[in-house]
């Protein structure tokens, strides 16, 4: 079907609308976010040498591509704009799936816009204040404001975001032009010489790989659009991206070590500010944190453009959901599905404002939730395997089940980590699974699959 895609019942249905370079944007837009300037401290800290500090990124970049071939799998055999959601249902049935949904609608999608619209509220605040709760402003503002332009249809959406990320990519560029061709200082020759002592006698290692794998976070969002994607192969269109974000972020901390060193990066909670601060002043440490509030809002317009889609999905199994399912032909967007995400996500700014630490409080319950249902998507492919043994293939994932086993144990061992970290964090998220899970009951008529 073409058009606006009518099914027999009058109503609209997603279509075919987005190219090989729309979605590679979507991809790497939302992947290379602000992540990048935060996490390398960290790394640092838990780096025992330079050399494991780069191949911890190439580590993670490996792990994140054998995920993104059983994505790759999955996405070529059952392709739908519910992604994860229609996986699971599929392999779990209609409950399990519904609370992958409402996760995403309560927790991991809406948390992770209020996140990245709090990054961009806290470096505008830096650059003019609005007062007392002038981040909470400026991230209100811009959820408003990105969620509208993606209400506006699909063209704005993934135009918008074509744009963002390419002023993102061309100062992340120029970014790392500065660092990879400034000379080392004298001082970094000298960190070079005596970092084993620089770093913690005890490096924790998970603590890094734990880092690495949030900041290569997000590929996995490719799935909520292979219903979208016009021509082209998925499975190709996430390896291509991957290795172009892998190769970028190889680079980003190649420019961070020309200047800084080892023991600079860790002693440094803004590095590229402090980079760019030591080349160039404080004009530079200015655009540095215009890139990074470039950075998350390119991330978020991805999370606002994905999100509504697993809501959407929710609405046509569900039907006291059924407002979220309904498709705008003509926009061919989910307007409802973007308004209500856009919504809890103001609240959850809100709730941020009257908090101590709610940036953190956010990470916290959101990582466990996050990594428990990335593992049921991967263990999804070995049971669809059975399950739906007959559907055809397009791609299948190499050394089956080799690299579906080590994705599974990959994310197992994050899981593991994200509670051992967060602690109360995790009863609150389990918290809000369990209203979902008694919903689930409550709702009764359910539509068919």
């Amino acid at each position: 079907m073409r058009g606006n895609e009518h099914k027999e019942d009058g109503t609209h249905i997603p279509r075919p609308t987005l190219g090989i370079f729309d979605v590679m944007m979507l991809i790497i837009g939302i992947v290379i976010g602000a992540g990048i300037f935060r996490s390398p401290q960290v790394i640092a800290l838990n780096s025992p040498n330079e050399y494991f500090f780069l191949g911890i990124w190439i580590v993670g970049g490996i792990i994140s591509l054998i995920g993104a071939l059983c994505y790759a799998e999955l996405s070529a055999a059952f392709p739908s704009t519910g992604g994860d959601y229609h996986f699971l249902k599929l392999a779990f049935g209609k409950r399990f799936s519904f609370l992958y949904a409402w996760a995403r609608i309560v927790v991991i999608q809406t948390g992770s816009i209020a996140m990245l619209a709090y990054i961009a509220g806290d470096y505008l605040s830096r650059l003019l204040s609005l007062g007392a709760f002038s981040s909470a402003l400026y991230a209100a503002s811009i959820i408003i404001i990105i969620t509208s332009i993606n209400v506006l249809g699909i063209r704005f959406g993934t135009g918008t975001q074509k744009l963002l990320t390419i002023l993102q990519i061309t100062g992340i560029l120029m970014l790392i032009g500065a660092g990879l061709f400034a000379e080392p200082s004298t001082s970094n020759a000298g960190v070079k010489e005596t970092v084993t002592n620089s770093v913690p006698i005890q490096p924790s290692i998970s603590l890094a790989v734990i880092f690495v794998l949030l900041t290569y976070g997000g590929w996995n969002e490719a799935a909520f659009v292979s219903s979208e994607l016009k021509s082209g192969n998925m499975t190709w269109v996430l390896i291509v991206s991957l290795l172009l974000i892998t190769g970028t972020y190889l680079l980003i901390n190649l420019s961070f070590l020309n200047v800084l060193g080892l023991e600079g990066i860790g002693d440094s909670e803004a590095v590229g500010m402090e980079m760019m601060q030591q080349l160039t002043g404080e004009k530079g440490a200015m655009l540095i944190g215009l890139l990074i509030t470039l950075s998350a809002i390119t991330s978020l317009n991805t999370t606002i453009f994905t999100g509504a889609r697993s809501s959407y999905a929710l609405g046509k199994d569900f039907s006291p959901l059924s407002f979220l399912g309904k498709w705008n032909g003509k926009k061919s967007a989910p307007v409802n599905s973007l308004l209500s995400q856009g919504a809890i996500a103001l609240l959850l700014v809100f709730f941020g404002a009257t908090m101590p630490d709610g940036f953190e409080a956010m990470v916290n319950f959101t990582a466990p939730i996050f990594w428990f249902f990335f593992l049921s998507t991967g263990i999804s492919l070995l049971v669809l395997r059975v399950k739906r043994k007959n559907v055809a293939r397009p791609f299948k994932v190499p050394l089956y089940p080799v690299l579906p086993i080590l994705f599974i144990a990959t994310c197992l061992y994050m899981l593991h980590a994200s509670l051992a970290v967060t602690g109360l964090g995790a009863f609150l998220g389990a918290g809000l699974l369990l209203v979902g899970w008694l919903i689930t009951f409550a709702a009764g008529n359910q539509r068919s699959a």
